[in-house]
Formats: C-alpha cells, sequence, structure tokens
C-alpha cells in the first residue's frame, strides 16, 4: 500500500472522491477542510425510489477504533437532510475489532443511521474494478474503451475515399493506400448541476438551474472544452464503445499511439467547476426599491456546482497522408465507427495559395500531384488536359499564354503551330481573333458608309 500510505489527508480524499463518483454516487462533494465536523465526503444515491444521504469519513491512519465510527454516528444525526442519511468509513488502513463490532451492531438493530466500513484492500479493489490506478504513484484514470477508430464494414481509408470524391480530374479507385496514422486521445464527457439563486433586497434578481453536459480534451496538463461537433460525435457514440486493442489495431494502421489521461478525476473536476464558474457568471441589471437602476455580477460559488458524472473514454484522432507525386495530402478527422468530425482537410486545399475548404471547386494536376482551385489550374494545350499553374511549362503564342506539362510537349506543339495556317494561329487566341474580325467588320461597314452605298 506504498502509494496510498504516501498521500496526504486531503489527497486521500480526492481519491475517495474519485471512487465513490465513478461507482456511480450522485452530488458527489467534499465538505469544508477547514474543520474536521466528522465528514469528509457527502454524497448521495436513490435506492428503490427514495433518494438518501451518505456522510463519509475518510481516514489516512493504520488504524481505525470505535471511537471515529462513534463519531461519525453522531454527525449522521446532525446532518441536514430531509430523507434517510447512512455513513461510511473509507480508511488506507485496518478497522480495529471494537469498531467493526460497533457498525455491526447499528445494522444489526436496524439504526436509522447504519455505518458501513471499508478498508485500504477494499479501496483497492472497488479502484481496480472502476479504472482508478492506485499502483502507479499519480493515481491517475485509467480508461479501456474506446470509440472505433473506423468502420468495420469499411475500408480503414474510407473516409479519404470520401474527401477525394468531388476533386476534379481524378477518381477515388486511383489513389494509392495512404499512409495511417491513429492516435487514441483521452476524452472526457462531464455532466454537472449549477443551481444558485442571487437576491438583493428587492428580491430574487436572478436564478440558475441549469444542467449541462460537454466534452472535454482530457490532455495532462492542458484540458480543452471540445467543439460542438465533437461533443456530439463524443455523446452520440458513448453506448457503442469497444476494447482498445492495440495489437488488432496495429494490423489496420500503420501507427498507432495510446496517450494516458495523466491526472485524477478530482484533477479534472476541479478545472470543470472552474469554466462552469466562468460560463455561469453574467451581470444582471435591476431597479432598486428607490428606483435606481443597479448592474450586480452574479457568478455562482464553487459549492452552487456539483459535477454529476466523467465519463472517461478514448476518442480515435486518425490521421491519413496520401502521396501523390510531388506532393502529400493529409486528411484528419475523429472517428467513431462510420461517423467523423474533420479536424484537418488538406485535400480540399489549393497548394498554391489560401483557398481552402468544401463548397469550391479544386483539380487534381497529373502532371505533378497538386490539388489546385480553379485560379491555378489550366489547360494542357497538347493533351488539353489539367495543369497546375506551379509546374506547367509556358510560352506565348498568338499574344496568349499556354501551358504545357514539360518542354517536350512545348517543343512538340512549337512544331505543330509552325505548320498551321494563319487563320488556325490566329484561333490561338479566340479573343484577339474575335476581335480582329470585329474590327474588321467596322473598317467594311466604315467604307461602305464613306462610299454612299450604305
Amino acid at each position: 500500500m506504498a502509494v496510498l500510505d504516501d498521500l496526504s489527508g486531503f489527497e486521500f480524499e480526492d481519491v475517495v472522491e474519485d471512487v465513490f463518483r465513478n461507482l456511480g454516487y450522485e452530488n458527489v462533494r467534499q465538505a469544508e477542510r477547514t474543520a474536521d465536523e466528522g465528514r469528509d465526503v457527502i454524497m448521495e444515491e436513490v435506492v428503490d425510489g427514495t433518494r438518501r444521504a451518505i456522510i463519509v469519513e475518510c481516514k489516512h491512519t493504520d488504524t481505525v477504533g470505535r471511537p471515529v465510527v462513534q463519531k461519525l454516528h453522531s454527525a449522521i444525526a446532525t446532518f441536514d437532510f430531509e430523507g434517510p442519511k447512512h455513513g461510511m468509513v473509507v480508511t488506507t488502513g485496518r478497522f480495529t475489532n471494537p469498531a467493526q463490532e460497533y457498525a455491526t451492531r447499528l445494522q444489526q438493530n436496524d439504526d436509522p443511521h447504519p455505518i458501513e466500513l471499508l478498508d485500504g484492500e477494499d479501496l483497492r479493489e472497488i479502484a481496480d474494478e472502476i479504472g482508478l490506478d492506485l499502483y502507479n504513484g499519480r493515481i491517475e484514470i485509467l480508461c479501456d474503451e474506446t470509440l472505433r477508430p473506423y468502420d468495420p464494414a469499411a475500408d480503414v481509408d474510407a473516409a479519404v475515399a470520401e474527401a477525394f470524391r468531388d476533386i476534379e480530374n481524378i477518381e477515388a479507385a486511383d489513389l494509392p493506400a495512404p499512409y495511417s496514422e491513429a492516435t487514441f486521445r483521452p476524452v472526457l464527457a462531464v455532466t454537472a448541476d449549477t443551481n444558485a439563486v442571487f437576491e438583493t433586497s428587492v428580491g430574487v434578481i436572478h436564478r440558475i438551474n441549469e444542467r449541462t453536459r460537454f466534452v472535454v480534451h482530457a490532455d495532462r496538463g492542458h484540458p480543452q472544452v471540445a467543439d460542438d461537433d465533437v461533443a456530439t460525435l463524443v455523446t452520440e457514440n458513448l453506448h457503442a464503445t469497444i476494447d482498445i486493442d492495440t495489437d488488432r489495431f496495429g494490423e489496420v494502421f500503420d501507427e498507432i499511439e495510446e496517450r494516458r489521461f495523466g491526472q485524477t478525476q478530482t484533477d479534472y473536476k476541479e478545472w470543470a467547476v472552474d469554466r462552469l464558474q466562468d460560463f455561469h457568471t453574467t451581470t444582471v441589471t435591476y431597479t432598486g426599491d428607490n428606483n435606481v437602476t443597479y448592474n450586480k455580477t452574479c457568478e455562482p460559488n464553487r459549492s452552487d456546482i456539483s459535477v454529476q458524472s466523467i465519463e472517461p473514454v478514448y476518442l480515435p484522432e486518425v490521421r491519413h497522408t496520401t502521396d501523390l507525386k510531388e506532393y502529400t495530402h493529409p486528411y484528419e478527422y475523429y472517428a467513431a465507427g462510420p461517423s467523423w468530425v474533420t479536424a484537418e482537410d488538406g485535400i480540399h486545399r489549393c497548394v498554391h495559395c489560401d483557398t481552402s475548404g468544401v463548397g469550391k471547386t479544386y483539380t487534381y494536376c497529373p502532371n505533378c500531384g497538386a490539388i489546385a482551385c480553379d485560379s491555378h489550374i489550366k489547360t494542357e494545350r497538347l493533351k488539353q488536359e489539367p495543369v497546375c499553374t506551379g509546374c506547367a511549362v509556358t510560352e506565348r503564342f498568338a499574344l496568349k499564354t499556354k501551358y504545357f506539362y514539360d518542354e517536350g510537349n512545348l517543343e512538340a506543339f512549337r512544331e505543330e503551330y509552325t505548320d498551321m495556317s494563319i487563320h488556325e494561329k490566329a484561333m490561338e487566341n479566340k479573343l484577339l481573333a474575335g476581335a480582329s474580325v470585329v474590327a474588321a467588320l467596322l473598317v467594311v461597314i466604315g467604307l461602305l458608309v464613306i462610299g454612299g452605298v450604305i
């Protein structure tokens, strides 16, 4: 029990809070740490339709005697709660025989405030079952479930084939197999209730009664609220998670990486409470009894925010890179089986400018492998196929720039151009040829007018 023994009393309370929240208890929170009133963690549960409170005493000691259990029994009786109240003592060590006998007698006598005892061994077994590591020195969240990194009914690169579908001049069937990487990123689905009432001399001016559910990218030390589309992807697929099987995934992806959560649930809970406190803080305008208008900043207390659940899961971040001649086109997305949310789209992006995003026209250049927007795609004169301005060889014919795949094609067209008639050469610049015809017609008409013919 070296790791548990190394914890401070407050750290041990954090661990106990993590454990009971994972066991499904509701409104799990710690009592104020300013005084030991015989209740360190408070939580609730619903049994047979009745909500009851459970007051937990945490003892980070080698042994716990009868006086601790008796003190908790008194604290339960004075705890303000409308409904049944039970107690629990949790320790890193063991309970003395008198302590166990006292708790047993309360249960046998149908005492209204029975007390359950959990020793260090019980705590370890429970923690193992719910995925809290008490052995590695960090007591961090452990998770072995992930959203599906790919659709088992389709190819692993189905998302890439779909992305290429609206790229002009290339078929998905002609694409080479992309290099694929899967990173399993830790995320948390957090559910919290905020209940706060703000009053002044004129009465209630603001009220918060809201349940919030959001998803957090749980990178160690840098948690961040996920975008709405990513949050939807996670929450809609939490019911369909699978075990992380790196061996099996290694047969599908060229490279895989599994990141750790690296922090305890309490770390993340405290962070979530801070974010919700900021989110719900608002300024309210109201009129006082003296008909004067006032502004008041309404900031909920931390105690007004109750984290109901923290559900850890891995979110696969899949990255495909497709090599086409001189260019590599990346496509990255968060995956959940057949569903995905794009994180980076290097396919719908012109390699020559800042044009990007779906809804625009992009064309594949078979000469160099570039994907380019309309402004950087031309028609190759000899082959009459698309060519991008980045790789094309150019030369002016009939005062108009022509584009070629290479010097060989340019030379071939030079020879062809030499053998053209004057009319054919003029048509190499249709705009100029058309203007010339119009100008000639205007000259003829002018001469006819001068000669009195018309």
